[in-house]
């Protein structure tokens, strides 16, 4: 009995004169004969030719787009443009049917608006399914960086009872009934009486968690659904995102900018080596987008031009002061260019201004270090004014990308236990809550260092989308959580 053969393998080992079957779905049916059949295991069609004047009309009939269908018969070299090979069908099976009339897609041009009404179905279009065959490609990618590199990937909690990030800004988990909630003598709502006997909620990031991994494995990683949620109705903001988050014990600064660049300069590299056929596709996509926007708005790379971008330039690597000084002696910033203007030290530098170093200035991808302290988190490490005087900034850093400014961020972080509590105190954050945390500080604290990566935004970067909710399956924003 012959056993169903995936496309891309026909495709890739040609077993010419040999019976296959080829089971997958309609994408044409022309002139009676010629039928384009896709599996989603690759981004080609494979032509299967039916036997018309041999085949049931009525089986003929229901060979519509959107079909699941089979076929059996031999695999040979094609006589006819546009492929090499094809299946000459002795059989044709029809799975499920697909009524024309009522099926949502249709064989032509669909909006990505439309298709995000329909994101249960857009997986069956050229365009979304390249992107999530990218998008497996980059999570395998970025597990086999950190797994041939010696780390140890940790599944940090869903649910937490800390505020990394001090946002504030998170999704309350909670058993307890909305119509009667406990609550204290002092009117608030009593959690004692909720599941976890406290206050928990979604994660904003497992960094936390994994520094206390790093701090006895030495080397980790964290790559996990994140939840903000944040009323951000944008095409760069989710409310479920998913993070790649490495810590290092003994790492400073520098070691965590080799890794951070190491780690994307693969990844991308891996997606130019794997999915070129979805590449082209999207790239293909991408130019006709770009015709229908004015001229100075359009890219001046495409999207081949943008990776190769990255891969093959070394990262330019410049302090927060020294990008100010740019920015604001640019022609762009005295001439008013700049939605919002560079006024000086401190200000805090938007998507514009990134994209202006990245673009403009250096024509290379961009690491800015050593942010002001006031403008960044709590646990990272201040950079010292004099000895044992802290300083105005922070051992912080920024990757910027072209088209997209920031994609990762991270720092050194604070191995000192004084320096730390003295921030959290600055910044409000209750040391009892973090206790764990400080532990690592109290017991065998060394230097150390980590950062983020959201993954949406690097399938947005490779992939040449331009809105966030087309790279994640089912989005969740503001008002949505379909499916």
């Amino acid at each position: 009995m012959t056993r169903r053969t995936k496309i891309a393998d026909l495709i890739r080992t040609e077993p010419l004169n040999t019976e296959v079957l080829v089971k997958g779905w309609v994408k044409a049916f022309r002139n009676n004969q010629f039928l384009a059949l896709n599996d989603g295991s690759c981004a080609q069609n494979l032509q299967v030719v039916v036997d018309f004047e041999n085949t049931d009309p009525s089986l003929i009939e229901r060979i519509k787009f959107g079909a699941s269908v089979g076929a059996r018969g031999q695999l040979l070299e094609s006589q006819g443009k546009g492929q090499r090979i094809e299946v000459k069908a002795d059989e044709i099976y029809i799975y499920g049917d697909c009524n024309p009339d009522e099926y949502p897609l249709q064989p032509k041009k669909q909006t990505l608006e439309f298709l995000r009404e329909i994101a249960h179905l857009r997986f069956r279009t050229n365009t979304f399914s390249a992107v999530f065959r990218i998008r497996h490609a980059l999570a395998y990618a970025i597990h086999k960086f950190f797994n041939d590199r010696g780390f140890y990937y940790l599944h940090t909690p869903i649910i937490t009872a800390s505020d990394a990030e001090g946002a504030g800004e998170m999704f309350r988990v909670t058993t307890l009934p909305f119509d009667k909630t406990p609550r204290t003598e002092n009117g608030e709502v009593d959690f004692k009486e909720d599941f976890f006997r406290r206050s928990t909620n979604l994660t904003v990031s497992g960094q936390l968690e994994a520094e206390l991994g790093a701090m006895a494995l030495g080397q980790v990683y964290t790559f996990g659904p994140t939840f903000r949620a944040e009323n951000s109705n944008t095409t760069r903001h989710l409310a479920e995102f998913w993070m790649i988050e490495p810590e290092v014990a003994f790492n400073d600064l520098n070691d965590n900018m080799d890794l951070a660049e190491d780690m994307l300069r693969y990844v991308i590299q891996y997606a130019l080596d794997n999915c070129a056929d979805d590449l082209k596709i999207l790239e293909e996509r991408l130019i006709e987008e770009e015709k229908s926007k004015p001229q100075d708005q359009r890219s001046e790379m495409n999207l081949s031009d943008k990776l190769r971008f990255v891969v093959d330039n070394r990262f330019e690597r410049i302090t927060y002061t020294e990008a100010i000084h740019i920015l604001k002696n640019s022609n762009q910033n005295k001439k008013g260019k700049f939605q919002f203007p560079v006024e000086g030290w401190g200000t805090d530098l938007q998507s514009e201004h990134e994209r202006y170093l990245v673009e403009k200035h250096f024509k290379k991808p961009v690491i800015l270090t050593n942010y002001p302290a006031e403008i960044k988190a709590f646990y990272m490490r201040q950079d010292e004014a004099k000895e044992g005087v802290p300083g105005p900034t922070v051992s912080a850093m920024d990757i910027l990308f072209p088209g997209i400014g920031e994609i990762v961020g991270g720092s050194q972080r604070e191995e000192r236990l004084e320096r730390l509590v003295n921030r959290m105190r600055e910044m409000h954050i209750p040391e009892e809550e973090l206790y764990w945390y400080l532990d690592t500080r109290r017991f065998g604290s060394c230097e150390h260092a980590g950062f983020g990566l959201g993954f949406e935004r690097l399938v947005l970067f490779v992939t040449g989308m331009s809105n966030i909710r087309d790279v994640i399956a089912f989005p969740r924003y503001p008002g949505n959580a379909e499916f």
